[in-house]
C-alpha cells in the first residue's frame, strides 16, 4: 500500500485551484482583482496553473488611485503582457472628475477608501458577477470573518446574514440580479505561505518586496517613503534607509519596514520572527479600531 505525503502548501494549492475552477464554473462574467502585490500575483499564478494549458478565462482589474508606486505599474504592465489576459482599469481619478468621490485634504489624505467607489463603478460597467481577491483571514479581523464566496448587495455592501454556508466543499454562488460574489482562494493561506510558496514555484515579485535604499521619513509611525504624492510636512526629517515594504498600497499610506532581507530566503526569516502584521504598516488601516470593517462594509474588496 503507498502512501502519500502532501506538503501544506500543495493542499493550500489544490484548495485554491478548486475555488478558481469553481468560480469560472458557477458565474458568466468573473473577474480576478490585480494590485500587484504579492497575493494578486499569487493567485494569478494559480489561475495560469488552474486553467493549463488554456488561457486563464477572465480579465484581471486594477482600481488605480493615481498614488501607486511606479514599481508597481510597470510590474503590473509586465506581468499582465506575459500572461496574455484582458487588463480593465478602473481610475479613481476619474470617479473623483465625475463627482462619485470626493478627493481627501491634509497632510493625511489618502484615496484609499476612495477604491471601493471606483470598483463599484468597474464592475457595473463590465457587469462581473464575482471577483476574485487576494484577501487572506491572517491579515486582519474584518477578513477573518469571510467566506470563499462572499455575497454583496446591489449597493456591493457586506452584510453578515446574506453570508453562506459553505460545507463539504459546496459552494452557493445564487444571486439576485444586480449582486456579486467577492471570492477569496487564498482565504486560509498566511503571509508565510505566500512567501514561502513564491520561492516554492519561483514566482518573480516587485522589487518593493526586497530591500533597497530609498528615501523615507517619519509619520504618525509609519515609515513613509518620499514620492511625489508623500511629501514631508514641516518638523518631519528625511533620510536615507534600507527598507522594504510588506505590503504594497498607495505611497500615501504604505509604511516601509527597516529591513537587509533582499532574496525570498532573507524575507522568509525575517516574516518568522515578526511579531506584527503586515498590514500594521498600513496607516488607512490605523484610523479607527474598525477601518477594515467599515470600508468592507461600503464595497471594499
Amino acid at each position: 500500500m503507498h502512501t502519500y505525503n502532501v506538503s501544506h502548501l500543495k493542499q493550500l494549492e489544490s484548495e485554491a485551484i478548486f475555488i478558481l475552477r469553481e468560480t469560472a464554473a458557477q458565474f458568466e462574467r468573473p473577474s480576478l482583482l490585480f494590485s500587484g502585490g504579492k497575493d494578486s500575483i499569487v493567485m494569478a499564478h494559480l489561475a495560469a496553473k488552474a486553467f493549463s494549458p488554456a488561457r486563464v478565462p477572465f480579465p484581471f482589474v486594477h482600481v488605480d488611485t493615481g498614488h501607486n508606486f511606479s514599481e508597481t505599474i510597470e510590474f503590473r504592465d509586465r506581468f499582465v503582457e506575459h500572461m496574455g489576459v484582458r487588463l480593465v482599469v478602473g481610475l479613481v481619478q476619474e470617479s473623483i472628475d465625475r463627482g462619485t468621490a470626493r478627493e481627501e485634504t491634509g497632510p493625511n489624505a489618502s484615496r484609499n477608501a476612495l477604491q471601493s467607489v471606483t470598483l463599484l463603478e468597474t464592475i457595473d460597467a463590465e457587469q462581473f458577477d464575482a471577483c476574485l481577491g487576494g484577501g487572506r483571514r491572517d491579515e486582519e479581523k474584518a477578513r477573518a470573518k469571510e467566506r470563499f464566496f462572499s455575497h454583496r448587495d446591489a449597493f456591493g455592501q457586506w452584510d453578515p446574514k446574506n453570508q453562506r454556508p459553505e460545507l463539504w466543499n459546496l459552494f452557493n454562488g445564487r444571486m439576485a440580479p444586480g449582486e456579486n460574489f467577492r471570492i477569496f482562494p487564498l482565504s486560509n493561506w498566511t503571509e508565510m505561505d505566500v512567501w514561502q510558496y513564491a520561492l516554492l514555484e519561483s514566482i518573480e515579485l516587485p522589487s518593493l518586496y526586497f530591500a533597497h535604499e530609498r528615501e523615507v521619513f517619519s509619520r504618525n509611525g509609519s515609515l513613509l517613503a518620499v514620492s511625489e504624492h508623500a511629501q514631508p510636512q514641516e518638523g518631519e526629517q528625511v533620510s536615507n534607509e534600507r527598507v522594504r515594504f510588506r505590503t504594497i498600497g498607495d505611497a500615501t499610506c504604505t509604511g516601509a519596514v527597516r529591513s537587509d532581507a533582499a532574496t525570498l530566503e532573507e524575507v522568509i526569516m525575517e516574516v518568522s520572527a515578526s511579531r506584527v502584521t503586515e498590514r500594521e504598516a498600513r496607516a488607512d488601516d490605523q484610523r479607527s479600531e474598525a477601518a477594515m470593517e467599515d470600508r468592507k462594509k461600503q464595497g471594499y474588496f
